[in-house]
């Protein structure tokens, strides 16, 4: 993440989040991150621990970490996707029901999302831009055809 000097933290940081799924990545570690979190709840919030336990822990754990590893090495997005949404439709079983629907959901989007980021995506223009470039166009071509006359 390199920066020149005219340019700011918050560019800077939209364009490092440009070339990553970063949403997807992002969604997918916090949920991960929240059903770490209700298995640590008291226990007249928790269903059932899971299988031994471990299970319940371990799951959760390599969602957040597939999740950072989207964020911070993109170019093999598809794999941690696939994991990413494996275990987190495997919390269903072994953690409170995937942290109680929540973090399964993240871990689903977020999976989805990073499995359908494509990497060299020109960045979409807002409405407003779109509508200025077609009257622009329409504009030249008006003057093109009056001189053509």
């Amino acid at each position: 993440m390199l920066r020149r000097p005219e340019q700011g933290v918050r560019s800077a940081f939209r364009q490092w989040r440009a070339r990553r799924p970063f949403w997807g990545g992002l969604l997918l570690a916090l949920g991960g991150a929240e059903i770490l979190l209700t298995e640590k709840a008291s226990l007249k919030v928790v269903m059932h621990i899971g299988m031994q336990g471990l299970a319940g822990y371990l799951l959760p754990v390599v969602m957040l970490l597939c999740g950072l590893l989207t964020l911070f090495s993109p170019a093999q997005r598809v794999f941690y996707s696939i994991i990413g949404i494996l275990t987190s439709l495997g919390t269903w079983v072994t953690s409170n029901l995937g942290g109680f629907f929540v973090g399964l959901l993240l871990g689903a989007v977020g999976s989805c999302l990073a499995f359908g980021w494509l990497p060299d995506q020109e960045p979409r223009r807002s409405r407003r831009q779109r509508r200025e470039q077609t009257a622009e166009k329409g504009h030249t071509e008006d003057a093109e055809q009056t001189v053509r006359l």
